[in-house]
């Protein structure tokens, strides 16, 4: 006994050797440059099939082959990708999402060109680099650990490395070079993904496919070590192998055997579920693949051409049509893709899971073998199995709830991986389960006429997905999560449902494609597939449900047509150039086309010439020349008239120079100071010049000449209907009766720590209806967390947050905009995939009240109710978009408004713009806290100031009695 364990645990020492190689490349790659290899496994595979290649195929030297194979070319693969994949990333500013994409376009390059050069059989005759005892494994484990510790503390170019991870564009300003950095971490990263291989190859057979997953399968030894400490790295590595190694000994009986010895047989599997969903996230960064602009639409000429293609294969016959039965259903399987990655924004590395799953399950109810339910028909088996697996979405979608980009990017992938080893490798589900199609449907032709109806629907589910409310949420969710809570989203409930119907649409593909080979194969959803649909949904469009069906068809055909693992290399090449077409190949092609035609605009429509531009101008201004209007001729005089009867005017109809003006590319709004309407109550006021106004500003209130915002400006007293109520009023009917007083939104005793740090240290605070309350203080002094704290993007440590009499400190923040508390973010939280109308609809449709009035009253108060209403957000100019996030929080009517630096990004006069609005909604009624730099606009606003210091409240009152004594400090304060 004593013996067998020594022997198993010799055994382990050796597979935890490899397993610890793993973890310290991974760790030094990330430290260095930020990425988690994904292409790790890849880099190995390939190191050890060329190792053979050279000692086994062409006969030379162990020694030599090992000497090119681990300094030549596995270093120089990493300094190739750091090259030309990675470093144009890092030029772009390091999205993680658009790294996460191109590091697994990597891995599946590299796997389809190992199978393109070598094949998809599995060879067993691996050279061996060491002998069998573990001792030179394990030597070579811990000298690179020690290597790597002392070159990292103790060497400049460790300092150098400390510096980029911390901070990467300091490092540079300090005179780092960063590249060289991250060059150097590549290339250690693959010398030892390359010396992993080689001594991993004995133990397991070479395979494209297996070996490069079983080597991620270790991640968690890097994981668990917090991507940061190699020790603790090597520890974990050898603890688990050599753990699993005595698994191997138990063999128990009774119905749990299998599953008990494949938990035995897969303990890394096991440690990377543990990591991945139990640990703290890590590198839990927002790596959502986002669009940077909107995209354009899918022209209605690209659907007929691909109902054309799919209707081809009808007159296929033999194994053409056979093969093709296939891309009906791998499309449903990315459709399913396109609701979570594409609608929803998150990242799943584990689809395969859910697709194996729909078919394992419509095989087994076919079978009559699944556990307490009868055999059922292939149509009623197939819905069954998607019920059936639907809920289990929440396996994957559960953790997204509090886990973003890397995080949520391991923890799918375990899923995946845990699935596919603890399940589909079973013997229920290794036994040749076969299965029959529906009646009438058995001839390939018949069936995929069926497939193509089955396709019709989840395309049509898809679909409804983008529109309405439903889909306006999502996007808010994909383009900013914060900004969609913030507007009253639900965000977790959202991203549940994302992944469930995920889960189901990837179910139904699943069980479509099993039926149509008409058997069960776990080989076609392993892990590595799921990695494969990920990088081509993603390159061919996540967001364009054609993209999910031209992926469907290149990977079926490409496959088909040419040798196995064509599909996948050039699915692979299309995501590592993700950094030279970040938009994805169709979005490249469609502007390299508009380049072709310099008239036409990147939206499709022609630019008019400098002249064309004038005259447009003149014809909406009303000028005499023109002689036309919107209605017939319109003057100025005429204009003048419209508005002292309305009390409102389209700014394009008033005096030139003034109003809001179209750039040469069609803008409204784009460059201009100020807003586009005027409330014009004083007539007398109508001759003289006009500031850039807000939309509900009173022309009677004097403002300095150059239009700034100072603390000397007389503030007049409000109208009996307020000016906000009269701009929310339409034209031509009865003032609106005034609201019911706000409830006051109060702090008491807020503290929030740190470590040693208290960001808040007892902070009361009171923020009253009807009037304006401001925070200022110097960085550093707790401001924003006292906001957040507010807002519920934060929880206080102890503390309470009130809104009248109710306890809301534990609410979320969607919970709070629901219940009247709306708030901006400093940094602007629009969605840029929205137009500015979808914008403000989620919030009139997620907010306080359902109003479906509060849209056009909030765009028409904002001044975004002419053309750039239905512009999309991406591209426009801050103060625009300033406009954009107040109007969404307005639009759902909330009692409290919570602005973080709401002048940031302003001029001069589009801040005297947004002080007269807020100035306005708090004459309403509305209770405002401003957390501001802008000393001037907080004089100006004002009716109560509270200075901050240390995560203190140190003084409050008036404006003019709190600031002006500050005196030379006041700048610091603002700052």
């Amino acid at each position: 006994m004593a013996s067998l364990t020594y022997d198993l645990t010799l055994a382990g020492l050796s597979v935890g050797s490899a397993a610890a190689l793993t973890g310290i490349g991974l760790i030094v790659t990330y430290r260095a440059t930020g990425v988690l290899n994904f292409a790790h496994g890849a880099i190995a595979v390939v190191c050890a099939y060329l190792l053979r290649q050279f000692t086994v195929e062409w006969g030379w030297p162990l020694w030599a082959g090992a000497v090119v194979t681990l300094l030549v070319v596995a270093p120089s693969i990493g300094l190739v990708l750091e090259r030309f994949v990675f470093r144009p990333l890092a030029v772009l500013g390091g999205d993680p999402a658009q790294t996460l994409v191109a590091s697994i376009g990597v891995f599946v390059l590299l796997v389809g060109g190992t199978t393109l050069l070598w094949g998809q059989g599995a060879r067993d005759d691996a050279p061996t680099l060491f002998s069998a005892d573990p001792w030179g494994p394990l030597a070579v484990a811990v000298a690179v650990t020690a290597a790597v510790g002392a070159v990292t503390r103790w060497t400049r170019f460790g300092r150098e490395l400390r510096a980029v991870v911390d901070d990467r564009s300091l490092a540079v300003l300090g005179g780092i070079d960063a590249d060289r950095v991250a060059a150097a971490g590549w290339a250690f990263g693959s010398f030892t993904a390359g010396l992993t291989g080689v001594l991993l190859a004995p133990y397991v057979r070479l395979d494209p496919y297996g070996m490069p997953l079983l080597v991620m399968e270790v991640v968690a030894v890097a994981v668990a070590a917090r991507m940061r400490s190699l020790p603790v790295a090597v520890l974990v590595a050898l603890g688990v192998a050599v753990a699993q190694s005595q698994l191997t000994r138990l063999h128990p009986s009774g119905w749990a055997e299998p599953l008990l010895q494949a938990v035995g047989a897969n303990l890394f599997v096991v440690a990377l579920l543990v990591a991945a969903l139990v640990l703290p996230g890590v590198g839990d960064r927002d790596a959502l693949p986002r669009p940077a602009t909107a995209r354009a639409g899918t022209p209605g000429g690209a659907w007929i051409v691909a109902l054309l293609l799919f209707l081809i294969p009808l007159g296929f016959a033999g194994q053409d049509l056979h093969t093709a039965v296939q891309v009906p259903a791998l499309g449903v399987i990315l459709l399913s893709l396109v609701v979570v990655t594409g609608r929803g924004g998150q990242i799943s590395l584990g689809q395969a899971a859910y697709a194996g799953l729909g078919a394992l399950f419509t095989a087994l109810l076919t079978a009559g073998r699944f556990p307490f339910l009868p055999g059922l028909p292939a149509p009623a088996a197939l819905l069954v199995a998607v019920l059936l697996v639907a809920p289990l979405g929440l396996l994957t979608g559960w953790p997204a709830i509090s886990r973003q980009g890397l995080a949520l990017a391991l923890a799918t992938f375990a899923v995946g991986v845990g699935v596919s080893r603890f399940v589909f490798a079973q013997p229920y589900a290794t036994s040749g389960l076969s299965l029959s199609r529906p009646p009438g449907f058995e001839g390939d032709r018949a069936y995929y006429v069926l497939e193509l109806g089955l396709l019709c629907l989840a395309l049509l589910a898809t679909h409804a997905l983008r529109r309405g409310r439903t889909g306006r949420a999502l996007a808010a969710v994909r383009d900013h999560e914060l900004g969609a809570s913030a507007a009253g989203v639900r965000v977790p409930s959202l991203k549940l449902s994302a992944f469930v119907t995920g889960a189901a649409l990837a179910a139904l593909g699943g069980g479509m494609l099993a039926m149509g080979v008409r058997a069960f194969d776990p080989a076609a959803y392993d892990p590595v597939r799921s990695l494969l649909w990920f990088a081509a949904i993603v390159v061919l469009g996540a967001d364009n449900s054609l993209g999910a069906l031209a992926a469907a068809a290149l990977l079926v055909g490409l496959d088909a047509g040419t040798e196995a693992g064509v599909a996948t290399a050039v699915i692979g090449v299309l995501a590592a150039l993700v950094g030279r077409f970040p938009d994805g190949p169709y979005e490249a092609a469609r502007r390299g086309f508009a380049r072709l035609r310099p008239g036409l605009e990147p939206g499709g429509r022609r630019e008019l010439t400098w002249t064309g531009v004038r005259a447009r101008e003149r014809l909406r201004s009303g000028a005499p020349a023109a002689g036309v209007g919107r209605r017939g001729p319109v003057s100025k005089a005429a204009a003048r008239a419209e508005t002292g009867r309305h009390g409102t005017v389209d700014s394009g109809a008033a005096e030139a120079g003034t109003g809001t003006r179209e750039t040469a590319k069609g803008r409204q709004g784009a460059s201009q100071p100020g807003w586009t309407r005027t409330v014009g109550r004083d007539k007398a006021t109508s001759g003289a010049p006009r500031q850039p106004l807000g939309p509900d500003a009173d022309t009677s209130t004097s403002r300095p000449p150059e239009g700034r915002v100072g603390a000397s400006t007389p503030r007049t007293a409000p109208d009996p209907v307020g000016p906000a109520q009269a701009a929310r009023t339409p034209i031509g009917a009865a003032p609106a009766p005034s609201p019911s007083p706000a409830p006051s939104l109060r702090a008491r005793r807020l503290r929030l720590r740190y470590g040693e740090f208290a960001a808040l240290d007892g902070v009361d605070l009171d923020v009253l209806p009807g009037r304006v309350s401001a925070v200022v203080g110097p960085n550093g002094a707790g401001k924003s967390t006292l906001f957040h704290c507010l807002a519920g993007t934060l929880r206080p440590d102890t503390g309470q947050v009130r809104l009248g009499g109710r306890d809301i400190t534990r609410l979320s923040a969607h919970a709070r905009t629901r219940l009247g508390i709306a708030r901006t973010f400093q940094q602007l939280a629009v969605f840029p995939s929205l137009s500015v109308a979808d914008n403000v609809r989620v919030g009139a449709e997620q907010g306080r009240i359902a109003d479906p009035r509060a849209v056009e009253r909030a765009l028409r108060l904002f001044g975004l109710d002419g053309a750039v209403r239905t512009a999309p957000a991406a591209g426009l100019p801050t103060g625009t978009l300033r406009r954009v996030e107040l109007a969404r929080a307005l639009a759902g009517s909330p009692h409290v408004l919570l602005l973080d630096e709401p002048a940031a990004g302003l001029d001069s006069a589009e801040v005297a713009a947004l002080a007269r609005v807020l100035r306005a909604l708090a004459d309403d009624g509305t209770a405002l806290l401003v957390v501001e730099h802008d000393l001037d606009l907080v004089a100006e606003l004002a009716d109560v100031v509270h200075v901050m210091a240390a995560g203190r409240i140190v003084t409050s009152g008036p404006a003019d009695r709190v600031l002006d004594p500050l005196g030379p400090l006041a700048p610091e304060a603002g700052r």
